[in-house]
């Protein structure tokens, strides 16, 4: 039996300040273990791993040395940070590429421990147009949920500046998963995320549901953040440059 799963649900951002903003739209996202990412497309109609299909898996779309499995990229980012090394399955939570396009603003990678609880997730974030990739890694504290607060390091979106914390908060991956994200400049909460799942078996028929429901979920992904930039832009939202291009340099 799989570990893996396909999540359904809806993502939705609210901009409180300095203009008021907000949308919501259906998705979905695979919950990949990755000792089984290899094989785990064999004989699924339109999906396949390392070759062109409607949707497709590939390694080079995601953090470390393509040549290198993608779970020791993971550990081995976890380890340089903590020191240690989990001991338990690594699954990630990402969109494959649709119709050959890839892009993932974020995908999430759940390292548990050996009692099958998770002890750190790795989250590896994309911007655009700059197609600059940035890892945050993350630990989890005393409860069951993962939730850190912590200093803004990567450009995401020009209309959020670079001085802002991040206040994540993640529930246990189970037949719903939440994760809720928040930026805040001096202690008020100027954006939030909410991705809100729920979790469907890793079926033919569930798969095959999943693409006719999404047929260019990256395609809309994309779309949707630049036709999202551009209403920002009417409603005269603070525009941020890219750090880089502030001090002249290319990003």
């Amino acid at each position: 039996m799989t570990a893996s799963a396909i999540y359904r649900g809806v993502v939705e951002h609210r901009r409180h300040a300095p203009v008021d903003h907000r949308f919501s739209y259906r998705l979905f996202m695979l919950w990949i273990d990755l000792d089984e990412v290899e094989h785990l497309f064999d004989g699924r109609w339109f999906w396949s791993y390392e070759r062109a299909n409607l949707a497709s898996f590939r390694r080079a779309d995601y953090l470390g040395d393509p040549s290198t499995p993608l779970r020791d990229a993971v550990l081995d980012e976890v380890e340089r940070e903590f020191g240690t090394r989990p001991q338990g399955p690594v699954r990630m939570l990402t969109q494959p590429r649709c119709l050959g396009v890839g892009f993932n603003p974020v995908t999430f990678y759940y390292c548990f421990d050996e009692h099958d609880d998770v002890e750190a997730i790795v989250a590896e974030i994309t911007n655009t147009p700059w197609n600059e990739r940035h890892r945050y890694v993350l630990r989890r504290g005393d409860g069951p949920a993962v939730t850190r607060r912590f200093r803004k390091e990567f450009h995401i979106s020009p209309f959020l500046s670079m001085d802002q914390e991040h206040d994540w908060r993640f529930s246990p991956p189970a037949d719903r998963l939440a994760i809720h994200m928040r930026n805040l400049e001096r202690g008020d909460a100027l954006f939030d995320a909410t991705l809100q799942l729920e979790r469907k078996p890793w079926s033919g028929r569930e798969l095959a549901k999943t693409l006719a429901l999404h047929p260019f979920m990256t395609g809309k992904t994309l779309l949707g953040i630049y036709w999202q930039a551009l209403r920002l832009r009417l409603k005269g939202a603070p525009f941020h440059e890219h750090p880089k291009t502030a001090e002249g340099i290319s990003p």
